[in-house]
């Protein structure tokens, strides 16, 4: 029977339900206010007819309060438990306006009605009408209770995407729609496909009325700065926060309309997108025999992914881990692009280069091969230095030797005042581009070497990000080694796109300088991406929240804060506003580079890692740029 009634109630109209409730609500207290006179006067009552319509009048009155009070909006599968306090509030209010109008009816002669009554009706009222909700709730949930593992929602945009949405999820029945937040103030209390628009102001109490676990905010065509500023203020609930794909990825077809995604950590860091100047990616990849070291990395395989949608004519793709190209190649081949040359080998062998470049004619090269993680490089600076500086000079040597049209290195803001040996030896690379192209120049060959610098890029390998993510994962705490450390980030998809934009404006010897916008306090990303997980950061504040930050001290080689130039008043705009030109080559050769070059090789090959050290930094030791 009890399977029945469950089957039979999940399977009828909300709006019948309502209809039911409030008929039975009617019925039930008409017969309170019947039953509380008998008991007061302890005999059945037969009311006269000015004591029948003030019997009446109870359920008269109470009906719209409840209705006001949202008592016929809560679904029932999803009652909350202090929803009684909510059916103790309605009936009190009930119970007074209708003491009200009974004085009213005294005063004007009427039979009155007994002190003792609204107090039994106040009680009768509030074990039935809360009664008969939970035991409803008990009904439809069933012994096992899966009805609760449908997680409820809300759903942030109440436009065609988010009705679309909330239709999808209704239809699936994997999920409750708690309700719409919505900020027009016009379609606050009305109702879309059924559910409620509510202010955003009503957040929380929503979340604690329905257990909500999750905001998917549901606005595709939103600017870039509004979405931040929405999701910047739905990240201090205590909720997991999605979001529909942006508008232009719905039409390319990526996702369908009832698709939604976790937030990027990106869309809090108050960057402003700048679209890709198209003109500027094709001239420099369309038709073109690219290579690209380090292509199984992070910079490196979102360079070739960049690459591909501009038909080029060849990819080559250079890299030393065997498992990082296999990845890469296969991610191009399952993209329908196969018109790719897949090299495994250390930049550092010029033999294998050369045959590489000049048997493929290539004619563009993006050198992204380095080692990247500053504590790992501080522990082994001879590797280090044999990769990022002898490698890239081994790059920038053959590519001139072979007559590459262009060759762009993808430099880090960790060259600026380099205080560890990562930065330092990007230095030491920049350094090389610039003395090639001084070299092309004077031989006019028409060759292009320039450098492309920026921050840290959100997920790249051994980033902060990922790292922080997996401690998540994990429970916590989350480590970071100074509160006050700043970094610049952006997305590695508007890094790649910018140093291929950058490529076309070289003009050799270039230094570029992506804008990165603000820098990001650490502590602030952690605190974000704890929020976007739907947990609480644990301090003193709030002792029982979920994950603890955790301070470790700044690490050998690291600066609280990074450089992007060494003089802003020395760079220059460009076409794209998001690229910047450091100073003109003309002020930048470095004659003293070969002779320096010859000595930190020697010192290597000693194996002396004080001796390279000293070298290293002597030389980059007051340079600008």
């Amino acid at each position: 029977m009890r399977q029945w009634l469950r089957k039979f109630a999940m399977a009828m109209p909300r709006a019948q339900k309502r209809l039911i409730f409030l008929c039975f609500d009617f019925i039930t207290l008409l017969g309170i206010v019947w039953l509380s006179y008998s008991l007061r006067l302890g005999q059945l009552f037969e009311p006269s007819l000015k004591q029948l319509m003030v019997m009446v009048a109870a359920p008269i009155v109470a009906i719209p309060i409840f209705i006001r009070l949202g008592i016929y909006r809560a679904v029932i599968r999803y009652l909350p438990d202090r929803a009684i306090w909510t059916i103790l509030f309605a009936v009190g209010i009930a119970t007074v306006a209708w003491v009200f109008i009974a004085f009213a009816t005294e005063m004007t002669g009427g039979d009155g009605v007994p002190r003792s009554v609204p107090i039994l009706y106040f009680a009768f009222s509030v074990l039935v009408i809360g009664g008969s909700r939970f035991l409803a709730k008990a009904i439809v949930i069933g012994s096992s209770g899966s009805s609760l593992s449908k997680d409820a929602v809300l759903i942030y945009g109440a436009g065609d995407a988010g009705s679309q949405l909330c239709s999808a999820m209704i239809a699936q029945g994997h999920r409750y729609v708690a309700g719409f937040v919505d900020d027009d103030k016009t379609i606050w209390g009305t109702e879309v496909v059924g559910v409620r628009v509510h202010s955003p102001e009503r957040i929380d109490s929503l979340i604690s009325d329905y257990g909500v676990k999750e905001i998917i905010l549901s606005i595709p065509a939103l600017s870039a700065n509004k979405r931040r500023e929405i999701v910047d203020g739905l990240s201090k609930h205590n909720v997991k926060i999605r979001t529909l794909p942006l508008l232009s990825d719905l039409v390319e077809g990526k996702y369908l309309i009832n698709q939604i995604r976790v937030i990027d950590i990106d869309e809090l860091l108050g960057r402003s997108s700048v679209p890709a100047q198209p003109d500027l990616l094709e001239s420099a990849l369309q038709d073109k025999t690219v290579l690209i070291t380090g292509a199984g990395g992070s910079i490196g395989a979102e360079l070739c992914k960049l690459a591909i949608k501009w038909k080029p004519k060849k990819i080559v793709l250079f890299e030393a881990n065997e498992f990082a190209l296999y990845t890469i190649q296969q991610t191009l081949l399952e993209r329908g692009y196969k018109d790719i040359v897949s090299v495994l080998s250390s930049i550092e062998n010029r033999s294998t280069l050369r045959e590489v470049i000049e048997k493929n004619d290539v004619e563009v090269v993006f050198h992204a091969a380095a080692h990247k993680h500053v504590p790992l490089l501080e522990e082994n600076v001879l590797e280090g230095v044999r990769n990022n500086v002898m490698g890239t000079r081994a790059v920038a040597e053959v590519a001139a030797e072979a007559g590459v049209e262009r060759v762009i290195l993808i430099s880090s803001d960790k060259a600026v005042r380099p205080t560890n040996v990562m930065g330092a030896t990007k230095r030491w690379a920049e350094e090389i581009i610039r003395h090639q192209s001084n070299l092309a120049e004077e031989r006019g060959t028409g060759q292009v070497f320039a450098s492309v610098r920026f921050g840290n890029v959100l997920g790249s390998n051994g980033s902060v990000v990922p790292k922080f993510k997996a401690q998540i994962e994990r429970g916590g705490p989350i480590t970071l080694t100074d509160p006050a450390m700043t970094r610049y980030f952006m997305s590695i998809h508007e890094a790649a796109e910018l140093i291929v934009q950058a490529s076309s404006l070289a003009t050799g010897g270039d230094i570029f300088v992506l804008e990165m916008g603000k820098p990001v306090p650490i502590t602030e990303l952690a605190r974000n991406m704890v929020q976007l997980a739907g947990l609480s950061v644990r301090d003193g504040a709030n002792p029982n929240g979920d994950i603890e930050i955790v301070q470790t001290g700044i690490r050998p080689g690291e600066k609280l804060f990074e450089e992007l130039f060494y003089d802003e008043g020395s760079v220059s705009v460009t076409s794209h506003s998001k690229i910047m030109r450091a100073k003109t080559k003309s002020q930048n050769s470095s004659n003293k580079l070969p002779a320096e070059l010859e000595k930190l090789e020697a010192v290597l090959a000693k194996k002396d890692e004080d001796a390279v050290r000293k070298i290293l930094f002597g030389f980059v030791e007051n340079r600008t740029d």
